[in-house]
């Protein structure tokens, strides 16, 4: 299991969502974590302080979770930075574009903790 005490950015622009991700991640054990509305305030975050994993949602006003991706991933501080995306849509070419983008894994709403926690867990065993 990855580090409890790392600081995890959960950007959702419903705060029902961003809840629901952090009431599965507090129950894993996880203290650290800071909320985000859209990807613009998330990077306003990030500039801020320390992140060391994302849980985006990719459908949100402002800067969606893709161009969040897209923009830590050409930046040289964030450009490893894990990154796991929540999306309501699991349609195939999403998935290639997150996927051709390095997200480290994905997954679709709606979800149950375990689907949550396995995901979280695979980024962080390295499958």
């Amino acid at each position: 299991m990855p580090d409890v005490n790392m600081k995890i950015l959960v950007v959702d622009d419903f705060q029902t969502m961003r809840r629901i991700v952090k009431n599965v991640l507090k129950g894993l054990g996880f203290t650290h974590i800071v909320e985000a509305d859209n990807g613009l305030r998330a990077l306003e975050i990030l500039k801020g302080e320390k992140i060391d994993f994302i849980v985006s949602d990719w459908n949100m006003p402002e800067m969606p979770g893709i161009e969040l991706l897209k923009t830590i991933r050409s930046s040289e501080e964030w450009k490893d930075l894990p990154f796991l995306m929540v999306t309501s849509e699991g349609k195939r070419e999403q998935v290639i574009e997150a996927v051709k983008n390095r997200v480290n894994n994905y997954v679709v709403k709606p979800f149950t903790p375990a689907t949550l926690e396995e995901k979280i867990r695979n980024i962080f065993e390295g499958k």
